[in-house]
């Protein structure tokens, strides 16, 4: 082999003053003493805590007392030997942010893009040994404001912000989250400033997160050497399929660097089952040619609830004559993968849905953040369990959300590997960017371009999509999507209509480009964030928004509780919901290992920290008209966690009765950045919360869901998204949560592959629809979750005693209960168990066995709802 890598690791840290050190000082070493190991990959925080020089930015009140991180000059350095003859190249996979490199007392460059690599051409400065520097100035230092960027957020917090709330919403402006905090204000002063700089963007603290600046080397760094021509590249893609699957084509591009006349290059397929397929085509001076492999039977790719996520291995030779003088293999999946924007006759405006070897799906899934703030540490292992969570969760689609990270390769393995869609943002969110700037243009068009030629090949890619709510944003606060009359920054379209969409189409071609999240195009400025066209993200839900011409529903609300209520989801005809989500607490165990014991109150100035959301009681007020308001910690946990549960559910279920007019409903949000009251469904410490298990029942492949229509009728409804007919022998009944009343029925449901169906129902009048009773479905042989339904308010419903016999058997709890037990929680206070189903209802007498995995079941409680029942 012609090409050999070394992979450099071992980076000594030090800081100094901003402007106060100097290239000469650091290469004499005259204070050798304040080196201390650097973690690379990773950042300066992990290193700083590895040497015990900071405490846990994410414990208790720990997160500004790292401010001074972000306010010195860091460098890194290693040393090394001369790699061996042949071109060299230094190539730093990952640079958090401003950073410049010198070998040897030469400098290399400066960079300063997170989000592509930095690769320079070091033969002539290599020795027999080697010193390499890298020093991190600042991220902000000497950076101005944008100004269309600073107007546009002015303008969104005033609509946020339209005043002191009265305790009802009004039609005429946006009812928001109250008055602008200390926190806002920072973020609107430094999100206009961070607009022209490559980096992510919740690196500046976020309503999800914590103001913690990654810094440093946060990717791999190698030696690449190559005596000859090499492969840079390589695009395996699907291009037809028959229609019954019979047969293939698959599409091999081949990319070189340094082309010769007798190269050429030799690829084999190889599929699970061991079949090969093979193809071969010269390149003679072309750095680029294509070749057509014919693929019989393929083994196609699927989500994981569809079928196998089947892999394929592609080995790429490339030869000189006969000689191989270079190898690239990679695994790759078979199959296509269509967004359908036809018209929706029936509803109008045009479906949003994604459809996967012919199959059109409906979108399960939820949004994606990294999951660190400290990007750069988060390994494989953590990845991949959050991914096969959520797999087991039933979700089938991620968004990689435009204000954090293009994930590490190990997220992406991932997906592929465990059959989960992958909604790919570029790095673009929430604020104006200065798009005729000709220097951010240019790191745009690189970044756009390496991102693309790094994920194209990935079969859980789904979708690029251009930003996260900037076009949201200027279509609420300016009414158009205009280039503006700063004729001078811009605030971003370009990106978004040209330079993004152009790196698609040159360098994947076959994956869907979408502007941006939310957005439509069907009936003017307003369809960027409407239910008729795209997609849309709900948040009349927790804020409490009413906006004049976008919201559907009613206009007006009793409180400011009620305007935040979940129950307005069923008034939401989008057709396909990328963001909508309610905020809970994580699980007790979560909080005690990350907020001293003596700041555990709810709403202590600590516990507050921990929020960034504003104001931080805004849940308060939707806890008043769902739960009550919580007294202490343990209610606030299972108050949280029961509304944001009940939510997340009645959400998914009414949108997966309106498929295939809606065709997705991802969550807001699925995991978390650090250890915060968040809209996350699984904590920082990958802790499920109640709603995960609420999800995952309204999620399965085939699931049934009680509606009461606005007449009052109850009905049931049957959700298939498999590949076959879905018939089932389902008992539904409707019963007093005392047992005094229980009336059931066995029905036969049944619905069409991809189908939402009405299976039963009983007019308004039949039923008692009160605080004293339920409805209740089950299919005896478990194919679908049991489902049920309440008529009241959590904390107006008259559940009656109650009590709960827990039997801990080998890697299993044995649960009964006498009377109705709402939302039974088992604690997870182990970092990485498992339980089989947590946060259900029991009817008196019936009885579950819930697996354990990672913990003793012995030492487990099961918690019973502490809800306080209201009098007669």
């Amino acid at each position: 082999m012609h090409r050999t890598t070394v992979s450099l690791d071992t980076f000594e840290l030090r800081d100094a003053p901003l402007g106060e050190d100097s290239y000469d000082n650091v290469v004499a070493d005259r204070e050798a003493a304040v080196w201390i190991p650097a973690v690379v990959p990773g950042g300066v925080h992990e290193s700083l805590l590895a040497a015990g020089r900071i405490e846990h930015p994410y414990s208790g009140a720990n997160e500004r007392r790292a401010d001074w991180v972000q306010e010195r000059e860091w460098w890194y350095r290693t040393r090394f030997s001369h790699p061996g003859p042949g071109m060299a190249r230094l190539v730093f996979e990952g640079l958090d942010t401003v950073a410049d490199v010198w070998l040897n007392g030469r400098h290399l460059g400066h960079h300063e893009n997170q989000f592509r690599p930095a690769a320079f051409d070091v033969t002539d400065a290599l020795g027999e040994d080697n010193t390499l520097l890298v020093r991190f100035l600042p991220p902000l230092l000497g950076r101005q404001p944008v100004t269309s960027a600073a107007e546009t957020i002015e303008r969104m917090l005033a609509l946020m912000n339209p005043g002191e709330e009265d305790g009802s919403a009004d039609t005429e402006r946006a009812e928001g989250p109250g008055e602008v905090s200390a926190e806002d204000t920072h973020w609107a002063q430094t999100m206009p400033v961070a607009a022209s700089l490559r980096k992510a963007a919740f690196s500046w603290g976020w309503d999800f997160g914590p103001h913690v600046p990654s810094i440093g080397i946060w990717r791999q760094v190698r030696l690449e050497v190559s005596q000859r021509a090499t492969l840079s590249g390589h695009h395996v893609a699907l291009t037809q399929l028959a229609d019954d699957h019979s047969t293939a084509r698959v599409r091999v591009t081949v990319e070189t660097e340094k082309p010769g006349t007798e190269l050429s290059a030799h690829v084999t397929l190889r599929s699970p089952s061991g079949r090969e397929f093979r193809a071969e085509t010269e390149l003679r001076s072309s750095p680029s040619r294509s070749i057509e492999v014919p693929v019989d039977e393929p083994e196609l790719w699927w989500t994981h609830d569809l079928g196998t996520p089947a892999l394929h291995q592609v080995v790429i030779e490339l030869r000189d004559g006969d000689e191989v003088v270079d190898t690239v293999t990679d695994s790759v999946g078979l199959r296509t993968l269509e967004l359908n924007r036809e018209p929706d006759e029936e509803e109008g405006g045009r479906y949003f849905g994604f459809v996967l070897n012919g199959v059109p799906l409906f979108a399960r899934g939820a949004n994606w953040l990294p999951a660190s703030a400290m990007v750069g540490s988060v390994d494989g292992t953590t990845h991949r369990d959050l991914v096969l969570r959520a797999t087991e969760g039933n979700l089938t689609m991620l968004r990689v959300w435009g204000g954090g990270i293009y994930e590490h390769d190990s997220f992406y393995r991932a997906c592929d590997e465990l059959g989960v869609l992958v909604w790919q943002d570029f790095m673009f969110a929430n604020v104006d960017y200065p798009d005729r700037d000709a220097c951010l243009r240019h790191e745009v068009q690189l970044e756009a371009e390496y991102q693309v030629r790094r994920l194209r090949n990935r079969a859980c890619l789904a979708l690029w999509c251009g930003n996260n709510e900037a076009l949201m944003m200027r279509a609420l606060v300016w009414g158009n999507l205009d280039e503006g009359a700063d004729g001078t920054t811009g605030w971003g379209r370009r990106f978004y209509t040209d330079i993004l969409p152009g790196a698609v189409a040159a360098h994947d071609g076959l994956t869907p480009y979408w502007p941006g999240s939310p957005y439509g195009e069907e009936n003017g400025v307003l369809s960027v964030i409407g239910t008729d066209d795209g997609d849309r993200h709900t948040w009349e839900v927790w804020h409490g928004l009413i906006l004049p011409g976008v919201s559907v529903g009613p206009t007006t609300f009793p409180s400011i509780g009620d305007a935040r209520h979940y129950r307005r989801y069923a008034d939401d005809t989008a057709k396909f919901v990328s963001e909508f989500g309610i905020h809970a607490a994580p699980e007790a165990a979560t909080l005690r290992r990350w907020i001293p014991e003596e700041d555990l109150a709810v709403h202590s100035p600590v516990f507050d920290q921990h929020n960034k959301d504003h104001p931080k009681n805004k849940g308060d007020e939707l806890l008043a008209v769902t739960t009550g308001l919580p007294e202490g910690l343990d209610q606030y946990i299972a108050f949280t966690q029961a509304v944001q549960a009940e939510g997340m559910a009645f959400g998914i279920e009414h949108y997966r009765r309106r498929q295939p007019h809606t065709a997705g409903a991802l969550m807001w949000q699925y995991n978390d950045v650090w250890p915060g009251f968040t809209w996350s469904v699984v904590d920082h410490d990958a802790i499920p919360k109640a709603a995960y298990y609420t999800a995952r029942r309204a999620s399965a492949p085939v699931a049934l869901s009680f509606r009461t229509t606005p007449s009052g009728d109850l009905e049931l409804w049957l959700a298939n998204n498999t590949l076959t007919p879905a018939r089932l022998d389902v008992d539904v009944e409707v019963g007093a949560f005392d047992g005094s009343d229980r009336t059931s029925r066995r029905i036969i449901a049944a619905a069409a592959p991809g189908e939402s169906a009405l299976v039963w129902s009983k007019a308004s009048g039949e039923y008692a629809a009160d605080a004293h009773h339920y409805a209740w479905a089950s299919v005896p042989d478990g194919t679908a979750p049991s489902v049920r339904k309440h008529f009241a308010e959590i904390k107006d419903l008259r559940f009656g005693p109650s009590s709960l016999d827990v039997t801990a058997e080998p890697h299993a709890l044995r649960i009964r209960a006498t009377g109705y037990a709402y939302m039974v929680r088992i604690e997870q206070p182990v970092v990485g168990m498992r339980l089989s189903d947590n946060a259900f209802d029991l009817r008196d007498g019936d009885e579950v066995v819930i697996r354990v995995a990672g913990a003793d079941p012995s030492s487990l409680k099961v918690l019973a709802f502490p809800l306080t029942q209201p009098a007669d």
